[in-house]
Order: structure tokens, then sequence, then C-alpha cells
């Protein structure tokens, strides 16, 4: 059991540090103007966001049964129920540039001459900046919880 436990937390900070690193880039990629290239880069970091946010989902499901604390210690931790609300929270604001990224993926492949619309990329960017800002809580209440606190 503590093998199990050991092994699913080092996957589960490995997805959630590479998580960090998907959105740090995601947030590099779109504060210039998007060329085709950048676009279609853009929708393959895109596409690891969502393989790994499931993956954490999935690893973490797995600490919850599997895991040396318990079930019982994340059900009724208030702390935790807020960490899911906040993973989920950036989830939900990840949805809009994804929509974004697919759509002006489709219209440069279908027009050279495409550019990206300011005030588009404009609320993709402020979309995208408080998704990171949003995640930077979500180690602080991992840590809160792995000390006790509410419960």
């Amino acid at each position: 059991m503590e093998t199990t436990d050991l092994v699913l937390t080092i996957l589960h900070h490995l997805l959630a540090f590479s998580l960090a690193g998907i959105i740090a880039a995601e947030f590099v990629l779109i504060r210039n103007e998007l060329t085709p290239a950048t676009l279609r880069r853009l929708m393959r970091v895109d596409r690891h966001y969502g393989m790994l946010a499931m993956l954490i989902i999935i690893i973490g499901v797995g600490r919850v049964f599997y895991g040396l604390k318990g079930w019982e210690f994340y059900v009724y931790n208030w702390v935790f129920w807020v960490k899911m609300a906040i993973f989920t929270t950036v989830g939900l604001l990840s949805i809009i540039p994804t929509i974004r990224f697919i759509a002006w993926n489709r219209q440069a492949g279908m027009d050279n001459a495409f550019r990206v619309p300011v005030q588009e990329l404009a609320s993709v960017r402020r979309y995208v900046w408080l998704e990171a800002l949003l995640f930077l809580a979500i180690p602080a209440f991992a840590a809160a919880m792995a000390r006790g606190y509410g419960i």
C-alpha cells in the first residue's frame, strides 16, 4: 500500500507540474502575433493540456481510493473540495481558449492571409492568465491538506 501511495503521489505531482508548464507554454505562445505555424504548435500544446488534465484526474481518483489516507480523508476535507473547485474552474476557463484555438487553426488552414482578431486574442490572453493565476492556488491548498488542514 505504501508503494502504491508513493507511486500515485509522484505521478500526480509530475503531472501537475507538467500541466503548469503547459499553461506557461500557452501563455508564451499567445503573447505575440499568431502565425499558422504558431497556431499548429498551440493546438498540439492545448491537446497535451487536455490529456494531462485527464491523467491528473485519473491518478487523483486513484490516490483517493488507493492512497494511505483513505477516501474518508478526502471526502470530508473542505480544503480538498476547494482545491477540486479551483481545478474545475481552471478546466472550465480553458474551454474558451481551446475553442478559439480550434477555430483559428481551421481559419488559418482555409485562408493563408488569416490573422487572429486582436480582440479575440486579447480575450484568450485574459483567460489563460486567469487559468495560470488560479492554478497557482492549487499547490497551496494541496500543501495545507497534506498538513492536516480541513479535517
